[in-house]
Parts: structure tokens; C-alpha cells; sequence
């Protein structure tokens, strides 16, 4: 096995060579070690006293526990169908008990049990040594891992193996120790990080409380929880309703598929799945409910109201104090404290993802697991909603325009109004399956020369994924993505895919009249783009919301498709300023067909087929009129 795993490793090297000229010939790479702060639970320990592996699991594991509750999980399984979920419930309840169960903690947030780290050295934590030392079963992030190593080697790149069931100011403290520790093993005096989730959260306590030491050259939060994880809160709330749809999305773009299966999802209904995560809350609890980072991930605003249910004040109380001093006294300092970080010389940036509801079901803008406003800081709409034509942004910013083109977020306001890039589309995680998300943090983590959001215009501070699994990618040629400027030349459709290919058959418009003409044979194989010419005049207006529609035919399973992009029009004099909030992503077929009929097209999964069938009959009909 750790032939093979070297194998692979090797082989990814030499086959990622090619992606080397995604630099400019002769631009410096940084030489620094890198510190990969990888997200939660992506650290592994054992029991000291037992020599037991405990934690950092495979899917043999997994497997093998299925296997030997065969049985009973045959007998759950058929009670499901006549709709009882207890027995599953219980089951699947006791197999996170069996595998996770030592990993509990005392009231007073200290481990139950002798828990400890397999590597937390500087000369053991080098990616090639786990590599070699533990098989490939012990590498965080590897996709991330793969994109850096062309550059520096896996040599360079030391894992972080935190104690992620403590909390902030302990896994902080445990940074700082692995960053001098790395340090003194190279002979640098700095270190370029780069974290994920909760590693972004741990990076973020780091600067504010030991940032004063000025190790940081260049610093990468992806998808960052610095302000909490709100599926925590839907989690603990007892009224958990998971997001189907937004599950399997997360799962087809996590595994660069084609293939477009989450609309199935909307057509059976999957209530039962809720009624048994709810069931598992408490089995969950027995394990997390006394991990200080639990209580460090609770959302500002509903962390009072979950340490008031659930942590009780004289038992709980140095969990309670340590999460207070996080929540009151660490995080509010995180904005001035990165910039003093910046002032110092290091170079610190976040990417993060909008644009999806959280997967438990809270109504709230995210990339699934974080909220927007957790990751950045920035003001953002609620679900569903977006800021009103004309909306002008909280702070002047030297006259920058911070509001993205679906006017749901305005990064005026975040930690680094700066220094933050926003995808919208992008998972919680999942940067290195949307290319221009991975390619931009690799030049902000590895060079010198972008600055801001502003430097390079292949990354301005607002973008939507280019991954597989979104099919299609669409920018004006002379426009930033998602605005429409003044002549912003034609219409850029991309084949997003890896192996399907795509044949347009319309480009729509919502909240603006003109419209798009497609060449006759609009084939694309992957890769491939094609314009679309613009048919009528661009209104000429500023700051008004518009949304453009790409309907597709794809050679896979899910043969008819499309995505719809939310466009800000800056063509002239700016709409009347508009306040509140205004809802968003009715659909022309929507307002043709009414609430009633509409509700009962998307209870029975048929609302996205009927839309796109919609919108290729306007596309013809506004074709042949003109």
C-alpha cells in the first residue's frame, strides 16, 4: 500500500507540471514552509493507554461495522417502511457511540479518556513522511496538497494535527507551538498557511492572540468559520429539516459529476430523513456536547440562547468561561487584528462561498455549512432575498463598489474588504473542484503579486464556480463576472464539464429587455466556448438586478439542464436608492403560473423541467418576434 501511495503521489507531481505555467515566466514562488490547517475532525489520535486507533476514520471501518450489525440493521431498515424510525435511530445512534465514543469529554472540557496526537513534531508532520509513515491514511486535504506540491514539494507542506475537540484558544495555543516548532526544523523565520473551516477559525484565533510574532508571510483562509457554523444551531435546535436538494448538490460537486441527479431529490419525499437526525441528536450529544470547539462554533447570535439549554453553569462552567472569552473577547478583535498582521507585512486573504442554504435547513445565505457573514464578516442578505436596486453599501471604501452581482452580499463591511473573494456556487470545502477558486489561492499563498482584489482581473473580489459539476460558465467578454458594463460585448458560454458535452439551446433574460442570439450549431465539448451575440440596446442604468439564463442538452443521464446567474446591470445613472430587502429567484414561469400551481410543480420535483422548458419556448418565441 505505501508503494502505491508514493506512486501516486509521484504521478500527481509530474502530471500537475503542466499547471506550472498558470504562473508568468520567471515570478517568484515562495520558499517558505507551508502549514496546511485542515478542517474539523481532520486530525487522528489514539488511545495512550490501550495503543488503540481512535480517531480518523476509513471507510473500512465504516464497512466492516455495517457488516456486523447486518441483522439488525435489515430489521431497521423494514420497520423505516411502515414508519418507524426508532429502530434505525437507535442503531445508527449506538454505531456513533461504538465509533466515536472515546472521543468524549468531561464536563469541564478535559478529554475522558488518554487521548493523544500521532504526530505533532515538526519532522513527523511533513507530508511525504505521513505519507510514507501511515500509508496515505493520516493526509488532510488532498486535493489542496496536490495543487501546492508542483511547486514546493511535499516536503515543504507540514500537516497540522490539532486537538480539534478543544476549543479555540487551545487549538490556537497548539498552532503557535507547531508554527515555532516548523520555524526552528527550517531555518525560516516565517510560514505561509493555509487553512480550511475550522482550520480558518483556528488560523483567525491565532493572528489575534500570538499575531504580534510576525510568522506569517502569506496566509489562505478558505471557507474560514471564524464566526461559527450555523448547522450547529439547526443541529442542536431539535427541529432539523435537511436540505435534500442542496446535499446532493454538495455531492456531485464534490465529486466533479456530470451528472445532474439532484433534482430527483425534490420528487420523493425524504421528511423520515429529519425525523431520524433529530433522533440522533442526543448519541451526538454524549460525544460532543462537552467539546469546547462546539461551543466556540456556536453562531453569535444564538450562542446565549444554546449555553442557556444546554451547558449547565457549575458543571460546565470552564467550558462556559473559555467560549465567553472566544465569542466576547477574541473573535469581536479579529478585523483589527488581521490588519495589524497586514501592516507587519504578512499577506492574509479569505475565500469563501455564497449562495446556498445551509444544509440542515437554516434559511440562511452559505456554502452549505458556513454562513457568508460567518466566513467574511460581510453584510448579506437572508435566503431568498437580496438588497434593492440602488442598494448603497454600508462603508465608502474609497469609492469601491462592494456589493456582488446577485446583490446578496456587501463586502464593505467584512474583515478585509480588500483581501476577500466571494464564489458564488462554491461548497463548504470544496474550493479545489471550482479551478479558478484553486488557482487563486495558490497565488495568493505562493507569490507576491496580487495585492488585492483588485490586481488581477482573471480574480475580481466577486465570481461564481466553474466547476464540473456546474455544467456551464458565463461572463460578458468586456465585463467583470456577473455585471454588465458599458459595451460589454458578447455573451461567453463555457462548457464547464469533463467529459459531456454540451448544446445550448437558449439564453434568457429576467429584469431587463434584451436578449442574446446563439450560433445555429452551439455544440461544446468540454472546455469549449461559444458567444452569444446581444440582440437590443443594454439598459442604460446602475445598480439594478438581472438574471441571465444558459439551458442546456448534455449526453449523460440528465439529459436537459440549466443554471441561472444573477447579473448587476452598471450602464448609466444608478436606480433610486432602495432600502429593506427584496425577494428573489421567482422565475418568469413562476409568476405566469401563480403560487398554488407552482408549489405543486416543485412538491412533485417537476418545477426545474417545466422552468427550463419555459424558457426554451421564450427563447424561440423572442427569436423568431425579433
Amino acid at each position: 500500500m505505501k508503494k502505491i501511495i508514493s506512486l501516486i503521489l509521484c504521478l500527481t507531481v509530474v502530471l500537475s507540471a503542466v499547471s506550472l505555467s498558470a504562473f508568468a515566466d520567471g515570478e517568484k514562488i515562495s520558499d517558505n514552509p507551508v502549514v496546511l490547517v485542515p478542517g474539523y475532525s481532520a486530525s487522528y489520535f489514539y488511545n495512550a493507554d490501550t495503543g488503540e486507533h481512535v480517531w480518523g476514520l476509513e471507510s473500512d471501518d465504516i464497512g466492516n461495522m455495517v457488516l456486523s450489525y447486518i441483522v439488525e440493521v435489515g430489521a431497521a431498515l423494514g420497520a423505516l417502511t411502515v414508519g418507524n424510525s426508532d429502530k434505525i435511530a437507535t442503531l445508527v445512534g449506538n454505531a456513533i457511540l461504538d465509533l466515536a465514543g472515546e472521543l468524549a469529554c468531561n464536563p469541564d472540557g478535559t478529554s475522558k479518556y488518554n487521548i493523544k496526537r500521532y504526530f505533532t513534531k515538526a519532522e513527523d508532520s511533513r507530508y511525504s513522511v505521513i505519507t510514507e509513515k501511515y500509508g496515505g491514511k493520516m493526509n488532510s486535504e488532498i486535493d489542496i496538497c496536490a495543487q501546492l506540491a508542483p511547486y514546493i514539494g511535499y516536503d515543504n507542506i507540514y500537516q497540522f494535527n490539532c486537538d480539534f475537540r478543544m476549543g479555540q484558544e487551545d487549538c490556537a495555543r497548539q498552532l503557535d507551538e507547531f508554527i515555532e516548532d516548523v520555524c526552528r526544523f527550517t531555518g525560516k523565520d516565517k510560514v505561509n498557511i493555509v487553512s480550511v473551516s475550522h482550520g480558518g477559525q483556528t488560523t483567525s484565533t491565532y493572528t489575534v492572540l500570538y499575531g504580534y510574532k510576525n510568522r506569517i508571510d502569506s496566509a489562505v483562509l478558505t471557507v474560514p468559520a471564524i464566526g461559527g457554523a450555523a448547522f450547529l444551531s439547526d443541529s442542536f435546535s431539535g427541529n432539523v429539516h435537511l436540505e435534500e436538494d442542496c446535499i446532493t448538490r454538495f455531492v456531485e460537486f464534490s465529486h466533479d459529476m456530470d451528472i445532474d441527479i439532484n433534482w430527483l431529490m425534490k420528487a420523493y419525499r425524504l421528511g423520515f430523513l429529519d425525523e431520524i437526525c433529530e433522533k440522533l441528536v442526543p448519541y451526538a450529544y454524549q460525544v460532543i456536547g462537552n467539546w469546547g470547539s462546539i461551543w466556540d462554533f456556536a453562531p453569535a447570535d444564538n450562542y446565549e440562547n444554546m449555553k442557556s439549554r444546554l451547558l449547565d453553569p457549575v458543571a460546565n462552567a470552564e467550558i462556559i468561561k473559555k467560549s465567553d472569552r472566544y465569542h466576547y473577547e477574541i473573535q469581536p478583535l479579529v478585523a483589527e487584528k488581521f490588519n495589524e498582521c497586514r501592516e507587519q507585512g504578512a499577506d492574509i486573504s479569505i475565500i469563501a462561498g455564497t449562495g446556498q442554504p445551509v444544509v440542515t435547513g437554516g434559511e440562511i445565505n452559505s456554502d452549505g455549512i458556513i454562513s457568508t457573514f460567518s466566513a467574511t464578516g460581510a453584510t448579506v442578505a437572508p435566503l431568498g432575498s437580496r438588497f434593492p436596486d440602488g442598494y448603497v453599501q454600508k462603508n465608502d471604501c474609497d469609492g469601491k463598489y462592494k456589493v456582488s452581482p446577485a446583490m446578496t452580499v456587501d463586502a464593505s463591511t467584512a474583515y478585509l474588504p480588500d483581501n476577500t473573494w466571494f464564489f458564488e456556487d462554491v461548497f463548504h470545502g470544496r474550493i479545489q473542484h471550482c479551478p479558478i477558486s484553486l488557482q487563486l489561492m495558490t497565488d495568493l499563498l505562493l507569490t507576491d503579486r496580487i495585492k488585492d482584489v483588485y490586481t488581477d482581473p482573471a480574480y475580481p473580489q466577486f465570481n461564481y464556480s466553474n466547476a464540473p459539476a456546474d455544467t456551464v460558465y458565463f461572463k460578458f467578454e468586456n465585463s467583470n463576472p456577473g455585471f454588465i458594463g458599458n459595451n460589454p460585448g458578447n455573451l461567453l458560454i463555457t462548457n464547464c464539464s469533463k467529459q459531456a458535452v454540451v448544446t445550448l439551446t437558449a439564453v434568457t433574460v429576467d429584469g431587463a429587455d434584451f436578449g442574446f442570439k446563439l450560433p445555429l450549431n452551439a455544440v461544446l465539448r468540454p472546455g469549449e466556448t461559444v458567444k452569444a451575440e446581444v440582440k437590443g440596446d443594454i439598459p442604460a442604468v446602475g445598480r439594478k438586478a438581472v438574471n441571465i439564463t444558459v439551458c442546456y442538452l448534455i449526453n449523460t443521464v440528465t439529459p436537459q439542464g440549466y443554471r441561472t446567474v444573477a447579473f448587476t446591470l452598471m450602464n448609466g445613472r444608478d436606480a433610486a436608492p432602495g432600502y429593506g430587502y427584496t425577494a428573489n429567484g421567482i422565475t418568469p414561469l413562476g409568476r405566469i403560473l401563480g403560487e398554488d400551481f407552482s408549489g405543486f410543480l416543485k412538491k412533485h420535483g417537476l418545477y426545474e423541467y417545466f422552468s427550463m422548458l419555459f424558457e426554451v419556448w421564450r427563447y424561440f418565441f423572442d427569436f423568431v418576434r425579433n
